[in-house]
């Protein structure tokens, strides 16, 4: 049984009692003698092994560092750790937001087209962010060899979590069938080819055994973490999230919108952060992704959006239209190619929905005597420059 004042006291060695030889008994045999201290051992303790080299900042990259992996400063990577800094000011759950309204205007406001829109967005993205949670804990954050870029995708991996309950919550309170939404991920081809294809994108990392020091595997990695960053996170998110705000704008799904608010904030971040160390692996390791490979990237996602856009709006509502969500895509893209120096993969792309950026930078104003503080900081109001 542990003891609570001493925890280690059920681990520690003690000597055992001798107990009293019986009168006239012989004393037992000596055992073999103990053995005597050699020169690698002092005091009968084994000796330390000669101590090791300071880290030096300079040994630390991205992907195959020579520094220690857990010793976190010096820091190669200062951007990194303000990156943690600011993801634990952006704390919230999704218990703090008031979703009454939501579970009215789904029965009683939204027509059949908007809960056809409403309830696919959701279907596609409780699927999506368990990929992105599984994707940086298993495929990226092992390979990361500077501790201040773990320590950034350990709280993304949380966050990844958190948004998944997020529209488990949502689902849960408007009281759709978990069952049915939870499998249209399986059954409904256009959810079902952005699924599809990013899990083989990103499966492509998922081997623990692929050696970054391997030119051929380091382009397949760096391919696969630009695809989630640029792709999955930075398009597919982003974008994916309009067409609930587009519901919001208009007075409906209210707490749902701002539910995603928050989330997009966090994906921001995500998305930053992705395409910076994408740029600083391809800085320091000397390498760029095949043009073919990348064009080809940008088309399968586009196609794939494509299809889906006009899935989930196949006539436009009010304010919205499967036209717009295609056009911000490709817009957005635009951007975060730009990022990483690569070439826009759709030149003259128009913003669409110029709304959509101001989803991620409103400061939310709580009323004390009316609600939890929830007061969402700005460590997502980053700079795209």
């Amino acid at each position: 049984m542990l003891n609570w004042d001493d925890p280690l006291a059920a681990f520690t060695t003690r000597p055992r009692p001798v107990p009293p030889r019986p009168e006239g008994a012989a004393a037992p045999e000596a055992g073999p003698a103990a053995p005597t201290p050699g020169p690698s051992r002092i005091g009968g303790r084994e000796a330390l092994p000669p101590a090791a080299e300071p880290v030096r900042v300079e040994d630390k990259r991205a992907v195959n560092g020579l520094a220690d992996i857990n010793q976190l400063a010096p820091f190669r990577y200062p951007w990194a750790w303000q990156f943690f800094l600011n993801a634990n000011k952006n704390h919230w759950t999704p218990l703090d937001i008031n979703m009454l309204q939501d579970v009215h205007d789904h029965k009683h406001r939204l027509t059949a087209e908007e809960r056809h829109l409403y309830e696919n967005v959701l279907a596609y993205l409780t699927t999506a962010d368990v990929l992105a949670m599984r994707n940086v804990g298993l495929a990226v954050m092992e390979k990361m060899t500077a501790p201040e870029l773990q320590i950034y995708q350990a709280r993304q991996v949380y966050e990844e979590a958190l948004h998944t309950w997020t529209y488990q919550h949502c689902i849960e309170t408007i009281g759709l069938d978990q069952g049915e939404v939870y499998n249209r991920y399986r059954v409904v081809p256009e959810i079902h080819a952005k699924v599809r294809i990013a899990s083989r994108r990103l499966e492509a990392a998922l081997d623990p055994g692929l050696d970054l020091r391997d030119r051929e595997a380091l382009h397949t990695f760096l391919l696969s973490y630009l695809f989630f960053a640029a792709v999955f996170e930075g398009c597919w998110f982003y974008n994916g999230f309009s067409p609930i705000f587009a519901l919001q704008r208009r007075g409906l799904m209210r707490g749902t919108g701002e539910q995603l608010q928050y989330i997009m904030r966090d994906e921001v971040m995500h998305c930053a952060f992705g395409l910076r160390v994408v740029r600083t692996i391809m800085e320091e390791e000397a390498i760029r992704p095949d043009p073919r490979a990348v064009a080809e990237m940008w088309a399968e996602a586009e196609a794939a959006e494509s299809a889906y856009a006009r899935y989930i709006c196949p006539e436009p509502i009010l304010g919205y239209s499967a036209e717009d969500h295609i056009e911000q895509f490709r817009f957005v893209a635009n951007r975060r190619a730009k990022r990483v120096g690569l070439p826009e993969p759709f030149p003259g792309a128009r913003c669409a929905l110029p709304w959509l950026d101001e989803q991620a930078n409103i400061r939310k104003e709580k009323n004390f005597f009316e609600t939890r503080v929830i007061e969402y900081q700005s460590g997502a109001a980053l700079s795209w420059d």
